[in-house]
């Protein structure tokens, strides 16, 4: 059940978690639950999609880490581990107070350098692509890939439960496996040479 923690030191701070404490159970973190599509997910980019929200709450609550918990369309369940980026905080409090100072005072808050969100467009029609060249050819593309791409996410979930939790860096067999400071695990092709280096 979603719940609504208040500020500890500014009670007209709010936070809306994903469960009624807010707080992993016999810890000190704030808890998100999300679902994914798993068509491009990845674990950095759902902390980065996240991080915001994230930081806010453990700015709310006073606490210095955070448990990201998905689950995705495919079934698979991942937990990130956020801690407070105080840097990171001090930019969103700044960009918090000058949009509640906008709600208080009725000005129209302002974009910094950034693009103004194009309007969505309610999606209605059904559209036939068979006439489309470049639709067949991707097509084609993605079907031939599928199966290869269901086994590649196999691959990185299984590797990820391989390398050993304290590791920063795991490398072997033309692969190196690289952990984030927000706990997530990317994979970089090594080049040949360093494939066939020896076992130490």
């Amino acid at each position: 059940m979603p719940g609504i923690l208040i500020g500890r030191f500014l009670p007209t701070l709010y936070s809306y978690t994903s469960n009624r404490a807010g707080i992993v159970e016999g810890t000190e973190a704030v808890f998100e639950a999300k679902f994914m599509l798993p068509w491009s997910f990845s674990e950095e980019g759902a902390a980065e999609k996240y991080m915001a929200q994230l930081q806010h709450n453990m700015w709310v609550t006073n606490l210095r880490t955070s448990v990201l918990s998905i689950i995705t369309g495919g079934g698979k369940w991942v937990e990130i581990t956020i801690p407070l980026d105080p840097l990171y905080l001090s930019v969103l409090v700044s960009a918090e107070k000058k949009f509640w100072r906008c709600v208080q005072s009725g000005e129209v808050p302002h974009l910094i350098n950034a693009e103004a969100p194009r309007p969505r467009i309610e999606a209605i029609r059904i559209v036939d692509m068979s006439s489309s060249n470049s639709w067949a050819e991707f097509a084609g593309l993605f079907c031939n890939t599928r199966d290869a791409f269901l086994d590649h996410e196999r691959a990185k979930t299984e590797l990820k439960t391989l390398m050993p939790e304290d590791a920063k860096e795991a490398i072997g067999h033309g692969l190196r496996a690289k952990r984030s400071k927000s706990g997530a695990v990317s994979f970089d092709l090594l080049a040949t040479e360093a494939a066939h280096a020896p076992v130490q």
